[in-house]
């Protein structure tokens, strides 16, 4: 097998909150993979051929198995090599993680989505969208005064799959929030989004075209 059969292969496209905590999760975990930088609107082929729903990240493993939802790319790479403990919360458990995690893709993501393209929805107020959103603002406030992240006072899980959302969220109306009453969630957020790792997360790639060099992630 050649190096590049038996290096996973990664879609991803840079700004996604979905592709930012895979690639986040991958990079922790030492797993390095090819990355084929895409635009949504311009999808491969060979993509659409591993994952029909046509969203990122999208992950080929050397066995040919597909992980196409980010959740399962951050399992698969923290279960190969979990260096920081993510898996492992200070505080409470794996399943409260989870019951957390999926109150951020579900219940904020349907606000956060209105909030920040109100153009593409049906008689949307904004600022309405951005109060229940905040709803799951309160609750990371609340979390986040007792304890420097989310489960304890180290980062987690938890910590990566959220953040890249709540990045979208300061972003909308980023004067608004820098004068919000979220002063821990600021923090919190600064914290996760001003480190190196970040940084590292967020290389530009150039996009992906046949025949062109091969990228990897991380880069080096």
């Amino acid at each position: 097998m050649n190096q590049e059969a038996s290096t996973p292969l990664l879609y991803s496209f840079r700004r996604c909150p979905y592709a930012m905590r895979a690639r986040w999760s991958l990079l922790i975990s030492e797993q390095v993979c090819i990355i084929r930088e895409i635009l949504l609107k311009a999808k491969p082929a060979h993509m659409l051929e591993l994952s029909p729903k046509g969203t990122v990240p999208v992950l080929l493993l050397p066995d040919e198995t597909v992980l196409e939802e980010s959740l399962d790319i951050m399992h698969w790479a923290l279960g190969k090599r979990d260096l920081e403990h993510w898996l492992e919360p200070q505080e409470g458990s794996a399943s409260d993680m989870q019951a957390l995690i999926h109150r951020n893709d579900h219940d904020f993501k349907k606000h956060l989505d209105r909030y920040k393209y109100p153009h593409r929805y049906e008689n949307i107020d904004q600022v309405s969208q951005r109060t229940e959103a905040e709803k799951f603002i309160q609750s990371l406030e609340e979390r986040l005064t007792k304890n420097q992240f989310l489960f304890g006072n180290r980062r987690c899980f938890a910590d990566i799959a959220i953040v890249p959302f709540i990045r979208q969220f300061i972003n909308t109306d980023k004067q608004w929030f820098e004068t919000s009453s979220y002063t821990a969630v600021r923090s919190w957020a600064n914290q996760l989004l001003g480190g190196t790792d970040f940084e590292t997360v967020m290389t530009k790639y150039p996009l992906y075209e046949p025949d062109k060099k091969v990228e990897r992630f991380p880069s080096s």
